[in-house]
């Protein structure tokens, strides 16, 4: 592969790099964070970093298991293998693109080219992303209501930022379950995008097109309500999620003491990574980019004094956002090489289908 067609290739994954790590540099030339990153470099708690990359493995492992449960409802022979190769091309592509909104869709092409269908490939990413963002909201409001003097007291703004996130991930959970509780609905808007198109002439044969849609949704329609009957199915894998925001936001916390600092709460740490993952998640560029690293410092400004705070944030982006491009681009060359597999459908669809 020539230069030019590898730039042509990976120009958005390249350019979101390049955009973060300007956003770094920026914040360690200007507010002299390398000397101080220096400084601290020679007194780190490396047992406590050991600590992070563990929690961060467990986040990606439950990303994939999350996803497990919901797939084994609908194949039972789905390998575990695909799950988290699946799981952690979501996270890579959610992390390339504005909104993380590339994840879903190549989990669904991925899980496509592994042999499953895709209107129930779409169902379970679905499934997978209502829950998560349920939980998400759950977990931020737990702590809302559990740390509310403390960041009352201590965050500007606290309240107002707090709002704008509660409403924009609740907002994400009715589309989605207006998306998949009305079929009917959703016919009508697949039927007029594409009449729309087909007046401005960017698709041909709308019938064909529209019939296409239809089966596929088809499918995903059947695999929603077929795990809507099936309480234990969204019992473990909120658990696994649940399990999965814990690793995300025990991170700050090791940073914080692999940095010689003590004395601090790790609940209170856990508490302010949860709003940061909150409202970041809807900054309108790739990795959030600029919004991360500033919400960052606007809810973990008082656990780290004023010269390294910004190595903190330093530290804390390369965990979180550049590992997860790292592992996830050899993951999703591992997985280009999976051969599809022969997939049969549950007991528990069949009997569905047979009702």
């Amino acid at each position: 592969m020539t230069i030019a067609k590898f730039f042509k290739k990976n120009w958005l994954v390249l350019a979101t790099m390049a955009l973060s790590i300007g956003i770094l540099t920026y914040f360690l030339i200007t507010t002299d964070g390398i000397a101080a990153f220096g400084k601290i470099a020679s007194t780190l708690r490396f047992r406590w970093l050991w600590l992070l990359a563990a929690a961060m493995i467990g986040m990606w492992a439950m990303e994939g298991l999350s996803l497990h449960v919901i797939a084994r409802r609908i194949y039972a022979d789905w390998p575990l293998r695909y799950s988290l190769v699946v799981g952690m091309i979501g996270l890579l592509y959610g992390a390339l693109t504005p909104f993380s909104t590339g994840g879903q869709p190549m989990q669904i092409y991925y899980m496509r080219k592994m042999g499953m269908d895709t209107g129930k490939a779409g169902a379970i990413v679905a499934v997978k992303t209502l829950v998560y963002q349920v939980v998400m909201v759950a977990f931020a409001l737990v702590m809302v209501f559990w740390k509310l003097p403390y960041f009352q007291r201590e965050v500007s703004n606290f309240a107002f930022i707090t709002i704008i996130g509660l409403v924009t991930n609740l907002v994400f959970v009715v589309a989605v379950l207006f998306f998949a509780a009305n079929q009917k609905a959703t016919n009508k808007i697949i039927r007029w995008v594409i009449n729309l198109l087909h007046k401005i002439r960017l698709c041909k044969k709308p019938e064909e097109r529209y019939q296409k849609f239809h089966d596929e949704f088809a499918l995903f329609y059947d695999s929603t309500r077929l795990m809507g009957r099936s309480f234990m199915v969204y019992i473990y894998t909120a658990l696994f999620t649940v399990a999965q925001i814990f690793c995300t936001c025990i991170v700050p916390y090791f940073i914080y003491r692999s940095f010689n600092f003590s004395g601090d709460s790790p609940v209170t740490m856990v508490a302010a990574q949860s709003f940061v993952t909150m409202v970041s998640a809807f900054v309108p560029l790739p990795g959030a980019s600029g919004g991360a690293e500033g919400s960052f410092a606007l809810y973990f400004q008082n656990f780290f004094q004023d010269r390294t705070l910004v190595p903190a944030i330093f530290v804390w982006r390369i965990t979180t956002y550049y590992m997860t491009i790292a592992v996830g681009a050899v993951v999703a060359f591992v997985g280009n090489r999976f051969a599809p597999c022969t997939l049969h459908p549950s007991k528990a669809m069949i009997r569905m289908k047979q009702a």
